[in-house]
């Protein structure tokens, strides 16, 4: 079996080489990650070479708007969707807004729509807003012990109604992943929608959208190691049906459709640095093959992703261990590594999580604390949302190392 190169991964990160981040562990990654080295120097080329108004003839506008087209159709390859189904937009909770606004003038009242209470908000409230012009809305509830989502919920929420679901491919709080799949499987049976939030699994990643069958799915790729930017698949079918978002002579163009305020050129020029990462990542660990076997990258996307998901794993599970020996831990998810993100929260009988976080940052850990967004979540599982969980959260370049760092400053702590 192939195991990733940690050395060479990290040697991709300036982060680790930056003097001022000597010594300090990052265990917030689920809020943001490191940028990788390809997207730093895209950036710098962008803005030393091309910083003018893109696609016009000069040459330094050209090559703007050509970066630009190829970062579309780059990161489309590896969803293995469509180029002109891939939408740049500021943030995933700016996409979903502007979704919303479509579909208020879309559905009619008395149509119904399903939201979880264990999703990030962004995948939450703009749909709850549709309320006002008499939609129903309907909650498919997690368990409040488990903190997991039940498909039979799923099952007794969906009628002849039902116009859209959305939910979350992996939880920020939880952790697991859920067979996207199958639940969109239900929800097109029953002639509904399903938009997927899938902001807290890319990272691990990148997934096969087409595979998965959503009709809107949605990332932030300033936790796929880029720039602050929002992706948003709508597949073409859906893009039609739905009213157009942005401006009147833009309506025949797919990808102006629904980015009413269009992203900073220069970021989404620096989508092709985390397309370039995960390429170098690959052509690192597989042997080089003619082009015609060759490897798409739709299929290079799914061996980076087992790359990554297994060194997480080798992390994850003495991290979970770790915990659930601790008498005075609640551990929210579950316990075992089986599709689980190595996102872990947790709460504590003798510390609030701000004092946990407190303690560990001034010992070089950075860690997350409070509810990540997860508001109505929090409610679920009876935590004061102000308060919040304690959340570490890793990826693929976390070393053994710093998970040791951090299990001991949490048992002295605890």
């Amino acid at each position: 079996m192939i195991e990733l190169n940690l050395d060479f991964v990290r040697s991709q990160f300036p982060a680790f080489s930056e003097p001022s981040l000597q010594g300090f562990a990052h265990f917030e990654n689920a809020g943001g990650s490191y940028a990788c080295k390809p997207v730093v120097e895209r950036l710098h080329q962008y803005y030393r070479e091309t910083k003018v108004q893109p696609y016009y003839g000069f040459e330094p506008s050209k090559i703007a708007g050509q970066q630009m087209d190829q970062a579309r159709e780059r990161m489309a390859a590896w969803l293995n969707v469509a180029t002109d189904e891939v939408h740049f937009g500021p943030s995933t909770s700016q996409n979903t807004y502007v979704v919303a606004q479509a579909l208020r003038q879309h559905l009619q009242a008395g149509d119904e729509v399903i939201v979880t209470n264990q999703d990030h908000e962004a995948n939450i409230g703009v749909w709850r807003r549709l309320a006002a012009d008499g939609i129903v809305i309907r909650e498919w509830k997690v368990d409040p012990e488990s903190a997991e989502l039940d498909p039979a919920g799923l099952d007794q929420l969906l009628n002849g109604r039902t116009r859209m679901v959305a939910f979350t491919h992996c939880s920020n709080i939880v952790g697991s992943m859920h067979p996207v799949r199958e639940w969109t499987d239900k929800i097109h049976a029953a002639g509904a929608i399903a938009i997927v939030d899938g902001v807290s699994y890319a990272g691990h990643g990148l997934p096969d959208v087409a595979a998965l069958g959503a009709d809107i799915y949605l990332l932030s790729l300033y936790k796929v190691y880029g720039p602050h930017l929002g992706v948003m698949v709508m597949r073409s079918e859906l893009n039609g049906q739905l009213p157009q978002q942005g401006h009147f002579f833009n309506a025949d163009h797919a990808t102006d459709r629904f980015t009413p305020a269009g992203p900073d050129h220069a970021q989404i020029a620096a989508v092709n640095g985390v397309i370039d990462y995960f390429e170098a990542v690959y052509e690192h660990h597989f042997p080089a093959s003619p082009p015609e076997t060759g490897a798409g990258p739709a299929q290079k996307a799914r061996a980076v992703a087992k790359l990554f998901q297994q060194a997480e794993q080798a992390n994850l599970a003495p991290l979970l261990g770790f915990l659930e020996q601790q008498p005075s831990v609640r551990l929210i998810g579950k316990a075992h590594i089986e599709n689980r993100a190595p996102t872990v929260s947790f709460t504590s009988e003798n510390h609030t999580p701000i004092e946990i976080a407190a303690r560990l940052a001034e010992q070089g850990i950075g860690v997350g604390n409070g509810n990540c967004y997860a508001y109505r979540l929090m409610e679920a599982l009876h935590i004061p949302p102000e308060q919040g969980v304690i959340r570490l959260s890793f990826v693929h370049y976390t070393h053994s190392d710093e998970l040791s760092r951090l299990t001991g400053a949490l048992a002295r702590h605890l």
